[in-house]
């Protein structure tokens, strides 16, 4: 088989991959960028190869906020252990976007058996749920907020009506999350109409990102959006809602030279018998004004909803 001999070959099979594959030498430099990882992170080849990983550039990377680079880097374990690990990260996409990744990291070794780089891989954790963007007929039909091209109001309460009737008939339980950009009419203020636009799809597709296909994400109100989680307890909507907290006040917009992030409120309730659409976001409305505002690294985030008080 000659054309398997031309070194090139393997290049085309790794770009062809729809996972993002990265290689990393000994420095942690990165020195290959497959039109996967392009794909999944917004970075072209020119933007990343030479640069560090710690660069902000590769995924969950930032030095600042890294849950990962704290004696966790899959990356630095890989090195240090020898051998393949598996872990679940975050992209930091180039638009500002956060996306959980499932990623490996897998160390390379010469004809010697000496390791010369670490190759890691990384896919999407969550399908993106909803419209596409690009759906002409739900656009039409005005089922899509304009701004964030999320389900509008009237949507989101279709979806939550239907979820309640579900929940009355066969006890499926499921929740709801409320989640507050606290201050936006002051940030709009600042900044224009069209930095806060850009704010709200960089909140609203990290939101996309963080649920699963069967879950639904609008925008409620001017503020707020919501999120409806089928199947899902109270242990399980709180540990949402701290995973959706964690990447809503990680998401950033470049505005002239600037990085700006926003302060949000997060609040949660489980559907209980006898529930009406009001009741339910009542208790997560309720829970969402009860939290107190705290610092973070780069923006300010709500403590989350305690579940034993959102009924």
């Amino acid at each position: 088989m000659p054309h398997f001999k031309d070194p090139e070959i393997y290049r085309d099979i790794l770009n062809g991959l729809q996972i993002g594959v990265s290689v990393l030498d000994l420095h942690k430099k990165i020195v290959f960028w497959s039109d996967g990882a392009e794909q999944i992170t917004g970075y072209a080849r020119i933007d990343v190869l030479g640069h560090s990983c710690a660069d902000n550039i590769l995924l969950h990377c930032n030095h600042n906020s890294c849950e990962t680079c704290a004696g966790k880097c899959p990356m630095a374990t890989a090195l240090h252990d020898a051998k393949p690990v598996e872990a679940k990260s975050l992209i930091h996409h180039r638009s500002g976007h956060w996306t959980p990744v499932h990623t490996w990291a897998i160390p390379l070794r010469d004809k010697h058996g000496s390791i010369i780089a670490i190759i890691q891989t990384f896919e999407s954790e969550f399908a993106v749920q909803g419209p596409s963007p690009n759906d002409r007929s739900m656009k039409e039909r005005g089922c899509l907020d304009y701004a964030t091209e999320l389900p509008n109001h009237a949507m989101m309460q279709s979806h939550l009506r239907e979820m309640l009737g579900t929940f009355a008939e066969l006890q499926v339980p499921f929740g709801v999350v409320c989640l507050e950009v606290h201050e936006l009419s002051q940030f709009r203020a600042r900044y224009g109409q069209e930095a806060a636009t850009s704010m709200l799809r960089v909140l609203a597709r990290t939101l996309r990102n963080t649920i699963w296909p069967t879950d639904f994400v609008g925008r409620w109100s001017d503020d707020r959006f919501l999120v409806i989680l089928s199947g899902c307890d109270e242990e399980a909507l709180q540990a949402v809602s701290e995973r959706m907290l964690r990447m809503a006040v990680r998401a950033t917009i470049e505005w002239w030279g600037e990085e700006l992030s926003v302060a949000v409120l997060i609040g949660s309730a489980t559907a209980l018998t006898g529930d009406s659409p009001e009741s339910l976001l009542l208790r997560a409305q309720d829970a969402l004004k009860g939290n107190g505002l705290a610092p973070h690294s780069r923006a300010v985030a709500a403590a989350d909803a305690n579940p034993s008080s959102t009924g």
